[in-house]
């Protein structure tokens, strides 16, 4: 029978998997991928023509994200509120002030930020908390944005691995046509996507799908079995078998000006 039961099942999963990726702080931040440049300058494009923008990377993780926000010159705060995430961030981005906190209490004052960004982190919030967060900290003109890197299902061997990879914790496979969110402190949401690849051999590429949160929440002899099951699938698929290759990506963004706010 479903229905509420199989509701505080998927949220007990999900709420495991949102607190899971500290213990892989390291090796996620050598191994997950950036993302698209021209998705990050798409993202902060309503901001017009300025020198520099102050950017909040919310849910920052190991700073994936502010890795490409400094390299458009963006002058970025993180908020993370994962303690070896964030001093990962820490190490790698000495520069950047890293901070505890969370979507639904950012630790900034009023107007602080002309855009909000989150990678990997938005299915994370709890929107009708954050978003009212969001707006709190943006200036007039701001902008929210969010990133995911998704696998390039399109190409063969990439779906015949994302076949291979699920575990008991997968949650099912989003739909091609998910809808935008909505709330009535923004003008409507809007969608892009940017190709994008992750140079990898077949042993880094489990590494980074081994950090994964569906593979990191399961027993160790679950986890132990399918990433075997996937270098098995990388050492015989042509593509992927020998050497260096590119693990086919999309950087898909969605992202929303601060309504009331004048847009360019």
């Amino acid at each position: 029978m479903s229905g509420t039961g199989d509701s505080a099942d998927q949220a007990a999963r999900s709420a495991r998997r949102a607190s899971s990726f500290g213990a892989q702080a390291a090796v996620y931040a050598e191994h997950r991928p950036d993302y698209a440049a021209a998705a990050i300058r798409w993202a902060l494009e309503p901001l017009g023509a300025k020198e520099s923008s102050a950017v909040l990377d919310l849910g920052a993780g190991t700073g994936k994200l502010t890795d490409g926000l400094l390299a458009v010159g963006a002058d970025v705060v993180a908020v993370e509120p994962d303690e070896a995430m964030r001093a990962e961030l820490v190490r790698r981005y000495p520069s950047v002030t890293a901070l505890p906190g969370t979507a639904e209490a950012i630790p900034l004052p009023d107007r602080s930020v002309d855009a909000v960004v989150a990678g990997q982190a938005f299915h994370w919030f709890d929107q009708a908390r954050a978003f009212p967060e969001i707006a709190r900290v943006l200036r007039p003109g701001g902008v929210f944005a969010a990133f995911w890197n998704t696998e390039d299902n399109r190409v063969a061997w990439v779906a015949g691995l994302q076949r291979t990879m699920r575990s008991d914790a997968s949650f099912p496979p989003p739909t091609a046509d998910e809808e935008l969110p909505e709330h009535p402190l923004f003008a409507a949401f809007e969608r892009a996507e940017f190709p994008h690849a992750h140079r990898r051999t077949a042993d880094s590429l489990v590494l980074t799908l081994g950090t994964h949160s569906h593979t990191v929440v399961i027993s160790p002899e679950q986890r132990a079995a399918l990433l075997g099951r996937i270098r098995d699938y990388l050492r015989a698929t042509p593509e992927t078998a020998e050497g260096e290759f590119d693990y086919p990506l999309r950087t898909e963004v969605i992202r929303a000006v601060l309504r009331g706010s004048p847009q360019h």
